[in-house]
C-alpha cells in the first residue's frame, strides 16, 4: 500500500524559496489529516525579508502596477478551483464557501488594479481664509517603506489579497504573515503574484513562532505599517508592541440583528439564516445574536427553525452540504460548552446542538439570557441565539450592550425606526 506523501509548501522572500527543519502540521479539520507541512521560520528570516523590502525599494511606475494586479486576476481565474480547494483543505469549509471566497478575490483585484493607475495626488487653494496666501498646494502620496500584513484562518484568501492587493497598488512592499491555521492559499498566492510579474523584493510570506519571529516583526522601527485582522485580545497587543507606527486593526465583533415589530419576516428570517450560517459562522461580522420583539417572537422562531433546517451540515467536499466545519475541533468545543451552558441558564435548543469532531451543527437557540457567555462574548461559529426584546428602545440597548461595535442591522419597514437605530447603535 502506497501513501501520499504530504506537500511541503515553502515560504518565500526576495522571489526565493525558504524553507526550515522546523515544520508545521497544517490538518483538515473534518477529517483531521495532514494535508500540508509549511516550514516555521526565524527573526533571522524576518530580518531578510526586512533588508530585501527596503533594498529593492517602492514600485514606482504605476501602470506596472496595474499589469501585474490585472495578470494576478487572469491567473487567479483560470486557477479558481485550485484555490478553492485550498481554502476547503486548510479550514474544512464547505465548497459553497471556498468557491465564493475566491470570487470575492477576483473582485478586489480588479479594484486595486483601477486604484493602482487613478492620480493620487491633489491641488489645493491657499488663499480660503483671512490669512491665507493665494498660491495652489500640491499633494503627492508616496508609497511605505514597507508593510507588514497578518491575516486569520477564516478568510484565508480573501483577507490576504485585502492586504497585499491594496499594498502593490500603492507600490509598497509587503511581509505577509499568514495564520498557521490556514497558510496554503495565502502562500500559494504569493506564488501567483510573483508569477504575474511582481518583483520578488515586493512581497515576502512567512510563518514563525510568534514570540520571536512575528514578535520582532512588530516591533521593527523600519516596519512602516502594522494591518491585522483577528481576535480583539491579539489586536490590542499588537498596539501595545508596535511603537510609533502606523496600525490598521480589524478586531472581533458580536454583531446584532434587530427583528422590530413591523419587520418582513421572510425578509428577517432569511437574513438572520446567512447572517448566523455562512461560512460556518467565522465572519467577524456575522450575527451573533438575534434581537426579536416579543410581539413577533413565535412566528419569527419558528419560521427561522424551518429554514434553519435546510443549512445541511456535513463533507465540505459534497456539494450538497452548506455548512462544514469550524477551523478545529476545538473551537467547535467551545461553541458546543457555550450551548450547554446557556442550557443549564434556562435557554432551550430548538434546532442542532450536536458537535463531530470540528462539525458544529447550525443550532438555533430561544430563550437565551442576556447574561449567557454565548452572547457576552464573540461565539465564533454558526450558533444563532435567539433574545427576547420590548421595543426598540429595548433592542438599541440591548445591542449596545456589548463590548464589540463592528456591525449591526435592523429589519423593518419604518425608515424612522431605521434611521433611528442607525443613530443610536454604536457601531461601525
Amino acid at each position: 500500500m502506497t501513501t501520499t506523501p504530504i506537500p511541503l509548501v515553502p515560504c518565500r522572500i526576495n522571489g526565493e524559496v525558504v524553507t526550515s527543519d522546523d515544520l508545521l502540521e497544517v490538518r483538515y479539520p473534518y477529517t483531521g489529516e495532514v494535508v500540508s507541512h509549511i516550514p516555521m521560520l526565524t527573526p533571522a528570516d524576518g530580518e531578510r525579508a526586512i533588508e530585501s523590502a527596503l533594498a529593492g525599494g517602492p514600485m514606482e511606475d504605476h501602470y506596472e502596477r496595474f499589469l501585474v494586479l490585472e495578470k494576478a486576476r487572469q491567473l487567479l481565474e483560470q486557477r479558481s478551483d485550485e484555490f478553492a480547494d485550498y481554502i476547503l483543505k486548510d479550514t474544512g469549509l464547505c465548497k459553497r464557501e471556498t468557491r465564493y471566497e475566491v470570487g470575492r478575490c477576483l473582485d478586489v483585484l480588479l479594484f486595486a488594479a483601477m486604484e493602482s493607475i487613478r492620480d493620487e495626488g491633489q491641488v489645493l487653494c491657499g488663499d480660503v481664509s483671512p490669512h491665507g496666501k493665494k498660491r495652489r498646494i500640491l499633494t503627492v502620496r508616496e508609497p511605505l517603506p514597507v508593510a507588514l500584513a497578518i491575516t486569520p484562518f477564516n478568510h484565508p484568501l480573501n483577507q490576504v489579497v485585502h492586504k497585499v492587493a491594496p499594498s502593490i497598488a500603492a507600490g509598497t512592499p509587503v511581509i505577509l504573515k499568514p495564520s498557521e491555521k490556514a497558510p496554503t492559499a495565502a502562500i500559494k498566492f504569493t506564488e501567483l503574484l510573483l508569477e504575474a510579474g511582481l518583483p520578488g523584493h515586493m512581497i515576502a510570506v512567512l510563518l514563525g513562532p510568534v514570540e520571536t519571529t512575528v514578535r520582532s516583526l512588530i516591533e521593527d522601527d523600519r516596519i512602516s505599517l502594522v494591518s491585522f485582522t483577528g481576535g480583539t485580545d491579539v489586536g490590542k497587543a499588537i498596539a501595545h508592541i508596535a511603537g510609533y507606527k502606523k496600525l490598521c486593526l480589524e478586531l472581533g465583533g458580536n454583531s446584532p440583528l434587530i427583528v422590530h415589530a413591523d419587520a418582513d419576516l421572510e425578509l428577517a428570517v432569511q437574513l438572520a439564516a446567512e447572517g448566523c450560517f455562512r461560512n460556518s459562522g467565522q465572519r467577524c461580522t456575522a450575527v451573533k445574536r438575534l434581537l426579536v420583539d416579543r410581539s413577533i417572537i413565535n412566528p419569527f422562531t419558528e419560521a427561522f427553525v424551518s429554514v434553519a433546517a435546510t443549512y445541511t451540515c456535513g463533507d465540505p467536499e459534497d456539494e450538497a452540504t452548506r455548512v462544514g466545519t469550524v477551523i478545529d475541533e476545538d473551537a467547535a468545543k467551545l461553541l458546543e460548552r457555550r450551548v450547554r451552558d446557556a442550557e443549564a441558564m434556562g435557554a432551550r435548543v430548538l434546532h442542532g446542538g450536536s458537535r463531530d469532531g470540528a462539525l458544529m451543527e447550525p443550532t438555533v437557540i430561544a430563550d437565551v439570557p442576556r447574561d449567557a457567555e454565548m452572547v457576552r462574548k464573540e461565539s465564533f461559529g454558526p450558533l444563532a441565539p435567539i433574545l427576547v426584546t420590548d421595543g426598540i428602545d429595548d433592542a438599541i440597548a440591548l445591542a449596545n450592550d456589548s463590548a464589540y461595535g463592528l456591525s449591526a442591522g435592523v429589519v423593518t419597514t419604518d425608515l424612522s425606526v431605521a434611521m433611528t437605530a442607525a443613530k443610536r447603535i454604536r457601531t461601525g
